[in-house]
């Protein structure tokens, strides 16, 4: 009887756990994206611009593209 309480106790405990982390990861992560927005297109046009340089398309693409690839590596 004491052991079926226990594993029952023991399962509440870990499935209140999973939902409370669960909750504060997604909160975690809707802060940090609010703070720290990816960068798109169109702030590293006006980014480029900013810095005195005309942006074509190839360029914009080939640095989307190369700070892609350099998230990518730092993984």
């Amino acid at each position: 009887m004491n052991i079926g309480i226990g594993v029952l106790v023991l399962l509440v405990g870990i499935l209140i756990g999973l939902v409370g982390g669960f909750f504060g990861a997604r909160h975690y992560m809707k802060n940090y994206l609010k703070q720290n927005p990816p960068i798109s297109e169109e702030m590293l046009r006006t980014m480029m611009m900013q810095m005195g340089q005309r942006p074509s398309e190839k360029k914009l693409h080939q640095m989307l593209n190369s700070m892609k690839a350099s998230a990518r590596n730092e993984k």
